[in-house]
């Protein structure tokens, strides 16, 4: 089985910068494909980026495109996300995700409790 555990949220400035880490318990963690998603205060879960086991493709959200980088370290069963230019819209509980399928986008079978992340005015 696939444990998740996010770490890294906090309350940063509009404009600022935080690097979420999601650390990956169990085997096969290179299999899989690992992804990013995030839950506003009265929205629906949405898709913010995801990278293949092999890291070959990656998929952004257009809200983020540019602003935010997936990345992973299979030695350390890892994978990050380093958001810059945060905006008051980033707001939200982030959520690290996993799957053994081929799409980047889903869908995903193992999920994090999830880390809030915070961007004020």
């Amino acid at each position: 089985q696939m444990q998740l555990v996010e770490s890294g949220g906090g309350v940063v400035q509009a404009g600022g910068s935080l690097r979420l880490s999601c650390a990956a318990s169990g085997r096969a963690f290179n299999a899989y494909t690992m992804g990013w998603f995030r839950q506003a205060q009265g929205k629906e879960r949405e898709f913010v980026a995801g990278m293949s086991w092999t890291s070959v493709r990656t998929s952004y959200a257009d809200s983020v495109k540019g602003r935010f980088t997936i990345s992973r370290d299979n030695a350390k069963n890892t994978v990050d996300l380093q958001m810059n230019s945060l905006k008051p819209e980033d707001t939200a509980v982030y959520y690290c995700a996993a799957t053994p399928q081929a799409s980047v986008r889903g869908p995903y079978s193992y999920w994090g409790q999830g880390t809030q992340v915070t961007v004020s005015s």
